[in-house]
């Protein structure tokens, strides 16, 4: 019989929370720079991976965009999706629901279009292979004024019908949700649905606002909640899903160790958890390595990862055929 883990390390699983930049592994990332002729900051792959000692996010982020920088051409981005997708089929993702953050690479005059090709290749790719599903998820970067980020949806607007999304993320501290509100109203107005990352560094207060303001159909991160009793009930109440990234919050200090994270404390309340890897080649592995850390911590049953590998499909943006199957599927694998 298998253990709760090998059940869910084999069960079919969709990934919601996942920045494609932050997939970038070392090798690739050299591999490019000499591609393009683009120095890095570190001498070899040893020093860039030394490099992964994160104090906050802020620390995480200066040297997430550092390594973006070898990010140039359409086959750069088709290797940078290719190479993910891969090691998400390998934990048994089958849809993936994608970041891309535009605004770090038109900042580099690299065009829009460009970043867009290059992602679809790869994705196209793997579906022909492999018969994985994705969608792509456009971030508006929150450091950053909403002027740019409604010049970046101006830029996307003729390539529209190719975007699944749009969400919120970079440094959360001192840039509250509501400072998109125009941005996001015009993003709901073309009927897409919206995401943003609100309570991982950020107080409970940035998860209402999401709510309340942006009107979002998913929280990623989520984590904070657990300090707030009445918007656990109401996350709880309209079932709004949580992309939680344990691996993630562990490196970025939110929690000093797995164990003391609310990942528990929020299924007990009922909430619609699901799980990510967020930015894995820097936060210490992709999807399966989050669940051994998780099972570690925590020693779930096996209804338990039923219900979190379950909610990965029923907080998906897929069409409601697509999630009944593989809802279905999730059952036969636990039963």
């Amino acid at each position: 019989m298998k253990t709760p883990l090998e059940l869910a390390l084999s069960c079919p699983k969709a990934e919601l929370h996942v920045h494609i930049e932050g997939t970038l592994e070392p090798e690739l990332a050299f591999a490019l720079a000499r591609r393009n002729g683009i120095a890095l900051p570190h001498a070899d792959i040893d020093a860039l991976r030394a490099a992964y000692d994160f104090a906050d996010l802020q620390s995480f982020l200066d040297l997430y965009y550092a390594c973006a920088d070898v990010l140039r051409t359409e086959a750069d981005f088709h290797d940078l999706m290719l190479a993910y997708l891969q090691r998400a089929r390998a934990d048994g993702v089958v849809h993936a629901e994608i970041f891309f953050d535009p605004q770090t690479h038109t900042a580099r005059g690299i065009p829009f279009e460009t970043v867009l090709r290059g992602l679809e290749a790869g994705a196209a790719e793997a579906r022909e292979a492999w018969g994985m599903s994705t969608q792509l998820i456009l971030c508006f970067l929150r450091h950053l004024p909403e002027t740019d980020a409604e010049a970046t949806l101006e830029a996307a607007l003729p390539f529209i019908d190719r975007i699944h999304g749009f969400g919120l993320d970079s440094s959360e501290r001192g840039h509250p949700p509501a400072k998109f509100a125009r941005v996001f109203e015009r993003c709901r107005a073309l009927g897409k649905p919206v995401v943003a990352h609100a309570g991982e560094e950020g107080p409970p207060a940035y998860i209402v606002e999401a709510l309340d303001v942006l009107k979002v159909a998913r929280i990623d991160h989520g984590v904070r909640a657990s300090e707030d009793p009445a918007l656990l009930d109401r996350l709880a109440r309209e079932a709004m899903p949580l992309t939680v990234c344990p691996l993630s919050n562990v490196r970025l200090r939110v929690f000093e160790e797995m164990r003391e994270h609310s990942l528990p404390a929020l299924l007990a309340r009922g909430l619609v958890v699901t799980l990510n890897s967020d930015d894995p080649a820097y936060f210490g592995g992709y999807l399966g390595n989050n669940l051994r850390a998780v099972q570690q911590a925590f020693d779930f049953d096996a209804a338990t990862w039923k219900t979190l590998l379950g909610n990965s499909f029923r907080a998906s943006f897929i069409d409601p055929a697509r999630r009944a199957a593989w809802l279905a599927e999730v059952e036969r694998h636990f039963a």
